[in-house]
């Protein structure tokens, strides 16, 4: 269920917390559907419990699961997960574009590039 690039340079916990997120706004995780527990997660993707833990550790700090001593970690029921994680990248675009300006670069590149990420291209 979970994927791991581990050639990435994204740090693993955070590839593990954008799975996470990318499963529930896909409906695949439905709100109060329990996650593999930290250790069997760990032994299954190859990687440090520790990992896992801060993965789960930042999904509950921003209230997108919770967790049930005794009992394991489980998807929120908050509905406004995928609204939250549109905003977050909302966000992150909008401070792309505005370094982008201050370094002259022109509105159409802009323009230009977003078309091709749309159409499934990659520019670099």
């Amino acid at each position: 269920m979970f994927s791991i690039d581990y050639h990435s340079r994204q740090p693993i916990y955070e590839q593990l917390y954008d799975n996470v997120i990318h499963l529930v706004s896909l409906g695949v995780l439905t709100p109060d559907e329990q996650l593999p527990p930290v250790r069997q997660l760990a032994m299954e993707l190859g990687i440090n419990p520790n990992t896992v833990s801060k993965a789960y550790k930042n999904l509950e700090n921003d209230g997108m699961i919770y967790s049930v001593v005794g009992k394991g970690s489980f998807i929120s029921g908050k509905s406004d997960i995928t609204e939250w994680k549109k905003q977050e990248i909302t966000t992150k675009i909008t401070q792309a574009v505005q370094e982008a300006v201050k370094l002259g670069i022109e509105q159409q590149q802009i323009v230009e590039l977003v078309d091709t990420v749309y159409k499934g291209g990659n520019q670099s």
